[in-house]
């Protein structure tokens, strides 16, 4: 009496199995592959042939000619998408204050006549550890740095980061944000 509702439930668990298993992965990658397809590749971002990049996951830069992101709590290396995450450490833990107290130091350091406010995403990791963008502020912040190690008024700095902001999600949620990479790239293009 048993054996007779096993070979039901085994029939519909092979066959379902089958269909979400299999047949829907596919249609739903070849769907978004032909309607999305830089997104269904990773939004990568390639200089002729070479790859450089993805729009979705952040770069580490430390050279100051370069817009520098936010620090990556990756490990054992930084914007390692295989290890996205947070510190998970909580606001009055040591570690995390002197990890803080350390990245004001490094970029006080690379800018020293800057009395601006750091601006946070500057000296904290997001939960990721991957972002890719910063706010414009943290941009704005950046740019007289990056104008004088590459010898251009400050005012043709500014104008980039204007020309790479991305306005608030549906024009209200969020803030005005810059693809670090992008950025950059496009520094690079001015010479």
């Amino acid at each position: 009496m048993f054996s007779r509702f096993i070979r039901p439930a085994v029939s519909l668990v092979i066959a379902l199995t089958v269909l979400l298993g299999v047949i829907y992965p596919i249609v739903v990658t070849g769907v978004g592959s032909a309607l999305f397809p830089s997104q269904a590749a990773g939004n990568l971002i390639y200089a002729g042939k070479t790859l450089i990049g993805s729009r979705l996951i952040g770069q580490k830069f430390t050279d100051p000619k370069y817009f520098w992101g936010r620090p990556s709590a990756t490990s054992p290396q930084p914007y390692n998408g295989l290890a996205s995450s947070g510190s998970n450490l909580g606001p009055l833990n040591p570690a995390l204050l002197d990890a803080v107290k350390a990245n004001v130091k490094l970029i006080h350091d690379a800018d020293p006549d800057n009395a601006k406010p750091i601006p946070i995403e500057l000296v904290t990791a997001s939960a990721s550890g991957l972002d890719p963008e910063i706010s414009w502020a943290a941009a704005d912040y950046q740019a007289a740095r990056v104008a004088r190690e590459r010898h251009l008024p400050v005012a043709a700095i500014q104008s980039l980061i204007r020309q790479h902001e991305t306005g608030p999600f549906l024009g209200i949620l969020g803030e005005p944000i810059v693809n670090v990479l992008e950025l950059n790239l496009a520094l690079d293009s001015l010479h």
